[in-house]
């Protein structure tokens, strides 16, 4: 099969160079599937009760990295139903990722060097795209991967440290993040794809592309009609790599002294992808984020399963008043903000003191609506639940600024949701290049 370039309607063309004479794998499994979990203090594990043509799926972290691109890569393998390890190359389960983020793995890769994948990914992010480079088990797992024909995937430094460092390059072509690309130039032919498909590795760019570089990984495992399956309710972006644009009515100056002071609250049930970009977005802008818990625990269990791990509880929270206040999506996490008379009260006294507040995906139907957050207001939200909004006028937006109110649709728009926060705070020009930084 000669090299071409696919256009699948969830993202934009990228270029495939099969093996030859290996067709890519488009059957999709219908099997049905079971997902037990087991919460323990130290870690949390998904034991899944799938059936035996269930893809397994390994994704190492480490100290530093990327948080957004790992747990992208996580939550959309495991929308698609794919058996999703995440193992810590460090001496613990917890770590430390960039930007202040903490997530905790299901397990160490000490317990799982002999366990076969169907693919293996690394995310990108310094030092920990160093960590896995000199993680020699896992140098060993991706070796094995590679000469037993299974997929190995990479992004961000991760193609150009860790890929091409152990010659698995050679004679492919492969993409990365740009400031690597000369890095890569020396053990691959370096292309500037936002996805690159070379036989059986795959390679992407950054956080921006992290979306679509997991959604191919999907059809490359499980077939197109999940890909597509998979990316609906994600709300991607029809044309990534463009400038991104936000609707604004309303128009006012959103002020603090010194540093932004944002909180963002976190629930069991809250999407993963959306709490990642914010924090991850406005931290790299430089704003002072809180990331607080509700509840009695530090530690929440997100959607998709994904352990992430708040700096404070609510109830600490609470003490400071805040510059924005800003609800990640995910039903289980919004319908616990709905619940939370702590929390709305406070949404309550943000909007009656005209400072600025938001929300993504479920939240604005779920919380904003019921509690009269959005009375006067226009706002978008998730797709499934704008028949809950009372004034529905622009809820095809991707990114809606109403005065001091800021709403937006699903994961997909999650970074473009966090570049306008950043752009109310500190200008176009700073969204812009937080925007170049992170290939959004």
């Amino acid at each position: 099969m000669a090299s071409s370039s696919l256009c699948h309607c969830y993202f934009n063309p990228i270029t495939v160079t099969p093996f030859p004479n290996t067709k890519l794998n488009h059957s999709s499994s219908q099997s049905s599937r079971r997902i037990s979990l087991r919460v323990n203090r130290r870690s949390f594990s998904i034991s899944a009760t799938m059936s035996s043509s269930a893809k397994k799926v390994l994704i190492p972290v480490a100290h530093g990295t990327e948080p957004f691109e790992a747990v992208v890569m996580i939550d959309v393998l495991r929308r698609g139903g794919a058996d999703v390890t995440v193992a810590s190359v460090e001496n613990q389960v917890g770590v430390d990722a960039c930007h202040g983020i903490k997530m905790v793995a299901d397990t160490l890769l000490s317990e799982f060097t002999d366990s076969v994948f169907d693919l293996i990914m690394l995310p990108g992010g310094l030092p920990g795209g160093e960590t896995l480079k000199n993680c020699k088990p896992l140098e060993k797992m991706v070796k094995k991967q590679d000469t037993d024909g299974r997929l190995n995937a990479a992004i961000c430094c991760a193609p150009a440290l860790a890929l091409g460092t152990w010659g698995l390059l050679e004679g492919k072509k492969a993409t990365c993040y740009p400031v690597f690309m000369e890095k890569l130039a020396a053990c691959a032919t370096a292309v500037e794809s936002r996805v690159e498909i070379d036989g059986k590795i795959v390679t992407s760019r950054g956080p921006g592309t992290t979306m679509e570089f997991s959604v191919t990984l999907v059809e490359q495992l499980l077939g197109k009609e999940k890909a597509v399956e998979v990316s609906g309710p994600l709300v991607m972006r029809p044309n990534p790599g463009d400038e991104y644009t936000i609707t604004e009515l309303n128009q006012v100056n959103w002020s603090f002294d010194g540093t932004p002071q944002i909180l963002v609250p976190i629930a069991d049930g809250s999407e993963e992808m959306e709490a990642v970009a914010i924090i991850d977005v406005l931290r790299r802008a430089k704003a002072n984020v809180v990331v607080a818990a509700l509840g009695n625990s530090l530690e929440v269990v997100a959607s998709r399963k994904v352990k992430l791990v708040a700096d404070v509880l609510l109830d600490e929270a609470e003490k400071n008043l805040y510059d924005l206040i800003v609800l990640p999506g995910g039903l289980g996490g919004a319908e616990a903000f709905a619940s939370s008379e702590k929390l709305v009260n406070m949404l309550k006294k943000q909007a009656e003191s005209n400072k600025p507040y938001g929300a993504i995906c479920a939240s604005p139907a779920l919380v904003f609506e019921p509690h009269g957050l959005l009375k006067g207001k226009k706002a978008t939200a998730f797709p499934a639940m704008c028949s809950k909004l009372t004034d529905q006028s622009h809820i095809e937006h991707r990114v809606l600024v109403d005065g001091n109110l800021i709403t937006s649709r699903g994961p997909g728009t999650s970074l473009e949701f966090a570049l306008a926060i950043v752009e109310k705070f500190y200008g176009r020009e700073k969204g812009l290049q937080l925007a170049k930084a992170t290939l959004v």
